[in-house]
């Protein structure tokens, strides 16, 4: 299969049990390396558990999530996520999440998150 071709269907596997929060973990790989959430500190969360503890965590912070844009080239991706978040304080924000991947023997392999973390903190206090 043409690695394109296998890492689009690996993302829509990902996003559609990401959005049902539910059934995503399977074509995450067991060495996944994550950034994200801070930025300065660009050291990756390495392993698939450490990255299913993050998104419990942050999978209580959205409503609905969707893939407003999806550019693949062989083992990796470039995906623009729109999600409705609610957080503790009762605020409510729609913001898009700029989502770099990668795939490697047949799993996502890799992924880095930028966002509006100021904005995404503040409001968790």
């Amino acid at each position: 299969m043409e690695n394109s071709e296998e890492t689009k269907q690996l993302l829509e596997t990902y996003y559609k049990g990401f959005a049902e929060k539910a059934n995503w973990e399977s074509v995450i790989s067991d060495d996944f390396q994550y950034r994200g959430g801070d930025m300065t500190n660009t050291t990756p969360v390495v392993g698939k558990q450490a990255y299913i503890e993050i998104i419990k965590r942050f999978s209580q912070r959205f409503e609905a999530m969707r893939v407003l844009q999806m550019i693949v080239e062989q083992d990796k991706a470039a995906v623009i996520g729109n999600y409705d978040f609610v957080f503790p304080n009762g605020i409510k924000i729609n913001g898009n999440v700029s989502e770099l991947w990668t795939q490697k023997d047949g799993k996502l392999n890799s992924l880095t998150l930028y966002f509006d973390t100021l904005t995404f903190m503040n409001n968790l206090k």
